[in-house]
C-alpha cells in the first residue's frame, strides 16, 4: 500500500493544488483551451491511472476538468495521490 502523508504535506510539494474541507483530500482545477484539449487530457490521465490502478474523483465541463485525489482505502492523500497529481502538472498546458 501506498505511504499515507496528508493533504497539507501533498499541497505543500505541488502548484496550484488546494486541501479540500472536510476531508483528507486534494483538489485542482485545469482549464484548457476546449472540449477536444479537455477531453484529451482526460484521456492520457485515464491511462496513466489505470496503470497505476489508482483512479481520480473528476468533474468536466466543455474545457475545465476538476480533480479530487484521495486515495479512499487508505482513508486520505498518499504517495500514490502526489505522484498522479505530478503528472497531471506536467502534462497540463
Amino acid at each position: 500500500m501506498a505511504e499515507k502523508i496528508g493533504a497539507a504535506k501533498a499541497v505543500a510539494e505541488l502548484q496550484g493544488w488546494a486541501v479540500v474541507d472536510g476531508r483528507d483530500a486534494i483538489r485542482k482545477v485545469f482549464q484548457f483551451a476546449d472540449f477536444n484539449e479537455a477531453f484529451g487530457f482526460m484521456t492520457r490521465v485515464a491511462l496513466r491511472a489505470d496503470q497505476m490502478d489508482h483512479h481520480p474523483e473528476w468533474f468536466n465541463v466543455y474545457n475545465k476538468v476538476d480533480v479530487l485525489l484521495s486515495t479512499h482505502d487508505a482513508g486520505g492523500v498518499t504517495t500514490l495521490d502526489l505522484e498522479l497529481a505530478r503528472f497531471m502538472d506536467t502534462i497540463a498546458p
